[in-house]
């Protein structure tokens, strides 16, 4: 019986963390590509993260792009890592709680580039390398991924969509469900002591993914011990993107094991 018991739980918990497999298949081309890591920076050369000048350059390399989009206080989609402005501009604002006039009036770290708008890097690329768009929702509203999908219904372009928030997948699953979608993680149980530890432990082990069914995974290589992303791996070969290489060694590492590589070279 105990056995039995036993058996049970781990069928559970292979449901549980189980994905979705009905569009793997449009997963191919993405793989072929490396990922720039907030596009091709070097800031040695004035060339800041998640700018336009990043991105023009990792399209003229032949890279895939990574980028980040926040929702600004007036609705406008901006290009920003960050929850703060505080390392990228030196002040201390949200992006969230601040209008895009008033982002637009800061520089990039000492450079002359401004916070891009989605629509302009859209513009930019153009279809010409893929995109992998990490949604930034630090809380429960769920605004940015209507206004994000809206945004994506004219463009040509390939692209992903991922998330350490499980919610913004849930809303693709509902409402966009041809959308390519990635349960970003990590060892959230370890450094983000502000969030829920339930929700972390769920992100962590990936158990989240009973109510997103993610097509992809997208975790952190220095935490890659981790039960849940081996079964995915090796019973469920679901495809994974890991993050964030930034040596040879790793990236050599990483492309032995992995289907997506999210890089960073200065």
């Amino acid at each position: 019986m105990p056995v039995l018991i036993l058996l049970l739980i781990f069928l559970l918990f292979l449901y549980m963390i189980a994905p979705r497999f009905r569009f793997r298949k449009n997963l191919k081309p993405f793989i072929r590509y490396d990922y720039a890591h907030r596009g091709y920076w070097n800031i040695h050369k004035a060339i800041p993260e998640n700018s336009l000048s990043s991105f023009r350059l990792a399209v003229s390399h032949g890279f895939g792009i990574e980028l980040d989009l926040h929702l600004t206080k007036d609705n406008k989609i901006v290009v920003f890592h960050d929850d703060f402005l505080t390392r990228m501009c030196g002040e201390n604002l949200s992006v969230e709680n601040t209008t895009y006039e008033e982002l637009s009036r800061h520089t990039l770290a000492g450079t002359s580039e401004k916070i891009p708008l989605f629509s302009e890097v859209l513009a930019l690329v153009n279809g010409q390398t893929p995109l992998l768009i990490e949604l930034k929702l630090p809380t429960s509203d769920t605004t940015l991924c209507s206004l994000v999908c809206r945004e994506l219904q004219n463009y040509n372009g390939a692209y992903l969509i991922q998330s350490f928030n499980s919610l913004g997948l849930l809303w693709f699953r509902k409402h966009a469900p041809h959308v390519i979608r990635g349960q970003l993680s990590s060892n959230l149980t370890k450094t983000e002591p502000d969030i829920p530890f339930i929700a972390c432990f769920f992100v962590k082990y990936l158990l989240s993914n009973l109510i997103t069914r993610p097509d992809f995974i997208s975790y952190k290589l220095h935490d890659e011990k981790n039960i849940s992303l081996f079964l995915h791996k090796y019973l469920f070969g679901t495809p994974i993107a890991v993050w964030t290489l930034r040596t040879e060694e790793d990236f050599t590492y990483a492309k032995s094991k992995y289907s997506i590589m999210i890089f960073e070279k200065s």
